[in-house]
């Protein structure tokens, strides 16, 4: 069989839908972090990131604003 090639153009993306998607994400990596507690977060250039005491560190990108 012949390898697909998928080309995706710039026009293509629904920025609404890439915000939908990065909400829906960033919603459940919250989801899991109830009853952990957060020993810092930091606002970096392209990112946030998150620590949690027991020494995960989860990172949000893109996310900015509010569903609405």
């Amino acid at each position: 069989m012949a390898d697909k090639q998928l080309t995706v153009e710039t026009s293509d993306v629904d920025p609404d839908a890439l915000r939908e998607a990065e909400f829906l994400q960033t919603q459940m990596i919250l989801d899991t972090l109830v009853g952990k507690t957060v020993a810092s977060a930091q606002i970096e250039e392209t990112r946030i990131a998150v620590s949690t005491t027991d020494g995960l560190t989860f990172f949000f990108y893109g996310f900015m604003g509010g569903r609405g």
